[in-house]
């Protein structure tokens, strides 16, 4: 149960903390729900970026260290004259056993301590919009976090999580599966009953869950029977990304290019060029051996203008500019059967007209992934497509044309449905706060 604190006459909270986006809700007892904004270039967006932009400054002759979050971050880092450390899709991370702590400017830095200052920043912002002290809420999880092998992973992952909630000043969290927040929040939608498969697409997992809902089903409050079965996938939108980047990006980086090393030809380095498909790694490309090791692959390269690229990318932290070139072809390739990649900073210029068909067949693979767990699931639970009455897709990648044909030659286009799929998540999250008081 919430505790008293999250228990006033002006509603309860629900907070998505995603891989990518994070958003805050707030519901009270007419079922309404309002979303946190926030101001981003000129504008309000109540989508608050996951990231943390640190900056070093000296201030009285002594070195502190800077931190912002969210749209802020994103003013910050695109306003320095010297970059400082642009960290994100943290989320990622929470069930690796490997990464504990971070350094950062000499300073060393847990992951929950980095994802608290996040979740700091947005309950104190979300404080002073909704007028109550946030102290509880209910928040959203995936089915399966990323990298998470088994249950223990899992439970590891939200365990981290829960810390980094508790360092954020939250006294109470309550844990829902994505999915089944979406299916919430789809539910305010109706006035009768469903079996419902809920699709929801995160930056990091792609998770699933079959799902009664309805009045009725809600009158006999049974919430746990009415969850048929859950199934998740660590494959999403940061997967379509890296493709992008690895056929896009990459060769013009020096990615299958050699170097001559005492008289023999061998292949640059392919290691980093993983790094950099994952944009929100290429941070961690900022170190100082790494570079040492890039300039000695420049002086050694058969195309050195190419690794001189790439040294620019990483000291310049361009992961952010990428990402955005990145995210813009992919929403054009949604709407449109061709588009072109653009991305251009004065030193790395790129520019590629790519065909949609093209996009679909490098993420064929994980397009595969994702088809096989909506069929396990299927499989698993005993029901067929024609006994679902609805498909609700949320997340940004449910826009993809060929995500989209998944369900479409499975349970047919009219039974496919949308709607505020970029913040589904957390509205559902505070209605199902709002069942908890």
């Amino acid at each position: 149960m919430l505790s008293p604190a999250s228990q006033t006459s002006k509603g309860t909270i629900g907070i998505d903390f995603g891989t990518t986006n994070s958003s805050i809700a707030c519901a009270d007892r007419s079922g309404e729900v309002r979303l946190a904004k926030f101001p981003y270039l000129g504008g309000l967006t109540d989508a608050y970026r996951s990231l943390l932009y640190l900056q070093q400054a000296k201030e009285r002759g002594v070195n502190t260290l800077k931190s912002w979050t969210g749209p802020e971050a994103i003013e910050q880092y695109l306003s320095a004259d010297t970059k400082g450390r642009l960290i994100q899709s943290l989320k990622s991370f929470l069930s690796s056993r490997n990464l504990h702590s971070t350094e950062i400017f000499g300073r060393r830095h847990t992951l929950e301590d980095l994802i608290a200052r996040i979740l700091r920043d947005l309950r104190e912002k979300a404080e002073h919009q909704f007028g109550i002290k946030i102290r509880s809420a209910v928040a959203g999880r995936p089915v399966h976090f990323v990298g998470a092998e088994n249950a223990e992973d899992d439970i590891y992952a939200e365990s981290r999580l829960r810390s980094a909630f508790e360092a954020a000043g939250y006294e109470s969290v309550e844990f829902e599966m994505e999915p089944i927040a979406a299916a919430h929040y789809y539910e305010s939608t109706l006035d009768h009953d469903e079996l419902i498969l809920i699709g929801d697409f995160g930056g990091g997992t792609s998770d699933f869950s079959l799902v009664h809902v309805g009045p009725g089903v809600r009158r006999r409050d049974t919430a746990s029977g009415n969850i048929v079965a859950n199934a998740g996938v660590g494959i999403a939108g940061d997967a379509f990304d890296a493709k992008i980047v690895r056929h896009l990006v990459s060769p013009a980086l020096g990615a299958g290019s050699e170097l001559r090393s005492l008289g023999k030809i061998l292949p640059v380095p392919n290691w980093v060029y993983i790094r950099l498909e994952r944009w929100h790694h290429l941070s961690l490309l900022k170190a100082r051996d790494v570079l040492q090791m890039l300039k000695g692959v420049h002086a050694q390269a058969l195309e050195p203008e190419k690794i001189g690229a790439l040294i620019h990318f990483i000291k310049e932290d361009l992961g952010f500019h990428l990402h955005r070139a990145v995210q813009k072809v992919k929403s054009d390739l949604s709407n449109a059967p061709l588009a072109t990649f653009q991305f251009s900073d004065g030193f790395v210029d790129l520019a590629a007209a790519v065909e949609r068909a093209s996009f679909e067949e490098w993420i064929s693979e994980e397009l595969e992934k994702i088809a096989g767990c909506v069929d396990s699931l299927l499989a698993s639970s005993g029901v067929l497509p024609k006994d679902v009455d609805m498909v609700f897709l949320t997340g940004g990648s449910s826009f993809v044309p060929a995500v989209r044909s998944i369900f479409e030659t499975r349970f047919g286009k009219k039974r496919i449905r949308g709607g505020n799929e970029f913040t589904s998540v957390a509205r559902g999250l505070a209605l199902k706060a709002m069942d908890l008081r």
